[in-house]
């Protein structure tokens, strides 16, 4: 698998998908539907969509790298996540008799 290797933060090494832009609109009044007038837009402003982005050990053409990758494609499958580090075992104790 390639991994896209790009400067800019919050952005999948897999897919692709980084930040966009929209709107929230607040609305006032009561809808049509509930009796009233209808809602009326009281203001616009701007904000950010941001792709839920972590940063996972995977698979990567036969080694182990670290990338950022969407949880998008964590679900889908598009990637495989490493095994984690084995720790070292913690000493056993000698049994006394």
């Amino acid at each position: 698998m390639k991994l896209i290797r790009n400067a800019r933060n919050r952005v999948c090494q897999v897919c692709g998908k980084g930040p966009s832009r929209g709107n929230t609109i607040e609305r006032r009044g009561l809808a049509k539907k509930a009796g009233g007038v209808g809602k009326k837009i009281t203001g616009i402003t701007g904000r950010n969509f941001r792709p839920n982005i972590q940063k996972v050990r995977i698979w990567n053409d036969g080694q182990i790298v670290r990338a950022k990758v969407c949880v998008a494609c964590l679900k889908l499958g598009r990637v495989s996540k490493a095994a984690s580090k084995a720790r070292p075992a913690a000493p056993v104790p000698a049994p006394t008799a």
